[in-house]
C-alpha cells in the first residue's frame, strides 16, 4: 500500500514539476526525465506522454536545436498559458500541502476554513476541550 500512495502522489504532481523545471530553463524530454528521476524518482517512460499532452493543451511549445553529437533535439518551453498554469497549480499545491501537513500534525482547523484558503494555525487542545470535541463528534 505505501508504494501505491507514493506512485499516485508522484503522478499527481508530475505536471507541476515539469512546469516548474521549464519555468527555469527550456529543456528536452530526456533531460526533464533525468531531473525528475533525480528529484522525485519518477521514471523516464511517464514523461513523453505527459509532454505530448502538455503540448496539446497549449502549456508548452517545441523547437529543434542542432546537436553536435547526433540528431537535433526537440526542446520544450513554456507558453504564456503554461506560465499561468504554473502560477495556479503552485498556489493550489501550497494550499493542499499546508492542509495535509495540518491534518497529519493534528492541527487542522474546521474544514470550511481550509476550503476558504485561510492560513492553517496550530490548534491547542486541552484535555477538557478534547473531551468536548469527542462528545460533539458522537
Amino acid at each position: 500500500m505505501p508504494d501505491s500512495i507514493d506512485i499516485q502522489l508522484k503522478k499527481g504532481v508530475l505536471g507541476l514539476c515539469v512546469l516548474a523545471l521549464l519555468a527555469r530553463d527550456d529543456s528536452y524530454a530526456y533531460e526533464i526525465a533525468s531531473r525528475l528521476s533525480d528529484a522525485i524518482g519518477m521514471g523516464e517512460g511517464t514523461i513523453y506522454p505527459l509532454m505530448r499532452r502538455m503540448q496539446t493543451d497549449g502549456l508548452v511549445e517545441t523547437y529543434l536545436v542542432e546537436s553536435p553529437s547526433g540528431p537535433s533535439r526537440k526542446y520544450y518551453r513554456l507558453t504564456p498559458g503554461g506560465r499561468t498554469a504554473l502560477q495556479g497549480q503552485t498556489a493550489e499545491w501550497r494550499a493542499f500541502a499546508q492542509a495535509v501537513d495540518a491534518l497529519v500534525a493534528g492541527t487542522a482547523p474546521h474544514s470550511d476554513t481550509i476550503a476558504a484558503g485561510a492560513p492553517v494555525e496550530p490548534a491547542v487542545l486541552t484535555d477538557q476541550s478534547a473531551d468536548a470535541q469527542r462528545g460533539a463528534e458522537q
